[in-house]
């Protein structure tokens, strides 16, 4: 044998050997013991820098110790808003897909109607299955404590959908003190299929969430594993938290959103967690600097008028300094009290023995919300039974920290969420990845976990194909390529690579290169036309196969006849 093919047979020997030696490490990797137990924990409304491990102020020390154990994702993504988001986490499809491409509460049922299409509808469809049905048919036991909000009606609850139990919100919100006060946006609680009637006077929503939670699991069969979706309202509006803690975080924020932006803005660096070549984003160009919020002339018109039937003019709201240092005190307390529940549920999968076992999954449903919200009582303060608001623009430009925008939008501000993974029995510890994962690829990982199968076919009805890809192979390190779409409410976005392009309503396209500028700040657009006319082709191509309508240029939406022209025309422009 010469040298030279003695050379070429040694060196094809080694790839096969190396081949061989990767393969059993994969196999190595994934457990051998059996089918982890899976819990999903998503919050409502919370902003990308609103835990302390993506770098608040505010205390979350149990979500920050599973940042220490397990892995955090900086470039993961939601669908911009509560009902396309949960239909999207449930079923591993667009919102579109699912049946879901807009909101389902009745206040969207004019536009539904306008869209008129089997993509917007108020209940998940039956071309799609939800975790907890792919989960029962592996085996599995399935419970559901919390915010459901994809089908106010029978038989488009939970327990019809795959849960075994549930405790639920079936709606988008509520008084998380008295659900029998203030407004109503659907059926309220129920347990299993009835409906649930609070009578416990020291009840709180969050508090009541994690109890069922807890009971859930204690009274599980530990013959077979679990899955536990826990769906807290928390943050959400309306601004209700227990007044020692409101105590607590009283005085913390007088220092302003601009001061606290910063903060943010330097921890996330500090923790590796965004690129320092990223831009802090200016503050909404509605909201005046912290130093001039005080003066009447420095807020827009707009930011001065409330929802409220018939009301004048609130000037103290805006300007009165003390009520948005209460505000964002609340706000943070009902972060932190949520904190403190998914630390209850964590003893608790200690206390059964399931913690090493366990796959954890934390995420939000959309950014910081800046929705004006003021349907309580007039004069009651945040945090009081009787108030219902929220904690507005300024205070959202804070919760979505370093990124422009807010829920709804699909802008960074509106769809970057915190994604913490912990599976002792698998993760490694302190990880920070910066691959980019999207809340369809939730279904995926379960399936690929649980070792389930995703049917063709269930009751009967043919189930489209999951669109999401399983995070396993992130869970190991390994990196991947695709390409990710947006659109609500005419928002519309796709990201490939490095590359974004997006869009508001009517609106026209932005480009941006998010590996210098994942803060959106500057537009690429008219330099790279060629990149424009690429990602709008697989736009178009996306939109018309999952079904996005075009969203009509006059936004139908109903308005009290009582309220005065000059009222309807700034609550336009603001919403």
């Amino acid at each position: 044998m010469t040298n030279q093919a003695f050379l070429c047979l040694f060196a094809l020997l080694l790839c096969l050997v190396c081949s061989s030696g990767v393969e059993a490490q994969a196999r190595q990797a994934r457990p051998t013991a059996s089918r982890p137990n899976i819990v999903i924990i998503l919050a409502d409304d919370l902003g990308f820098s609103d835990l302390g491990c993506y770098g608040s102020e505010i205390d979350t020390p149990n979500l920050d110790a599973q940042a220490v154990q397990g892995l955090r994702f900086t470039q993961f993504y939601n669908a911009a808003r509560c009902c396309p988001s949960r239909a999207s986490l449930l079923t591993g499809l667009y919102p579109h897909q699912a049946g879901i491409g807009h909101m389902v509460d009745a206040w969207a049922s004019r536009m539904r109607e306008q869209l008129n299409s089997p993509a917007y509808t108020d209940h998940l469809n039956n071309r799609s299955v939800t975790i907890a049905e792919v989960l029962r048919q592996a085996g599995y036991h399935t419970y559901l404590s919390g915010k459901w909000h994809v089908g106010d009606a029978r038989p488009y609850w939970p327990v019809e959908r795959g849960f075994m139990r549930s405790f639920a919100l079936i709606a988008g919100a509520l008084n998380y003190f008295d659900p029998a006060i203030g407004p109503q946006f659907g059926t309220g609680l129920v347990l299993d299929d009835q409906p649930y009637v609070v009578k416990d006077r020291s009840f709180y929503l969050t508090d009541a969430l994690t109890d069922y939670a807890c009971r859930f699991l204690s009274e599980h069969d530990r013959d077979a594993p679990f899955f536990l979706y826990l769906a807290y309202t928390a943050p959400h509006w309306p601004l209700h938290a227990p007044a020692e803690l409101i105590a607590k975080y009283r005085g913390r924020y007088r220092v302003g959103w601009d001061e606290l932006r910063q903060r943010r803005y330097a921890r996330l660096i500090e923790l590796g967690l965004i690129d320092r070549r990223w831009p802090l984003t200016p503050r909404d160009e509605r909201v005046p600097a912290w130093s001039d919020a005080a003066r009447q002339q420095a807020w827009p018109p707009a930011f001065l008028y409330t929802r409220r039937n018939d009301e004048l003019p609130r000037w103290d709201i805006a300007t009165d300094l003390e009520m948005w240092d209460l505000k964002m005190a609340v706000y943070a307390a009902q972060v932190e009290r949520m904190d403190q529940g998914i630390g209850r549920v964590l003893a608790k999968l200690k206390e059964i023995g399931a913690e090493q076992n366990t796959l954890v999954l934390f995420l939000s449903d959309n950014g910081g919300a800046a929705e004006p919200i003021d349907r309580g009582q007039p004069g009651k303060p945040p945090g009081a039974v009787e108030s219902y608001l929220s904690y507005g623009i300024p205070w959202a430009n804070v919760s979505n920290t370093p990124f422009r925008l807010h829920k709804s939008t699909v802008h960074e501000g509106g769809i970057a969420t915190p994604l913490i993974a912990t599976w002792p029995a698998v993760i490694r510890s302190g990880q920070i990845t910066h691959q980019i994962g999207h809340i369809i690829d939730i279904m995926a990982t379960i399936v690929d976990v649980a070792r389930a199968r995703y049917p063709r076919t269930y009751r009967g009805q043919r189930i489209q194909p999951l669109e999401g890809q399983s995070l396993l192979p992130i869970f190991y390190g390994q990196q991947r390529q695709r390409v990710l779409f947006w659109e609500h409410e005419g928002n519309r976005a796709v990201r490939q690579g490095k590359w974004k392009l997006v869009a508001r309503h009517l609106g026209e396209w932005e480009l941006y290169d998010l590996e210098v500028d994942r803060t959106e700040l500057k537009n690429l657009a008219s330099k790279y036309p060629a990149k424009v006319e690429e990602l709008t082709a697989l736009y178009q191509a996306w939109a018309q196969r999952v079904g996005v309508q075009p969203w009509p240029r006059r936004v139908i939406t109903p308005i009290r006849s009582t309220l005065k022209t000059k009222r309807r025309a700034v609550e336009r422009r603001t919403y």
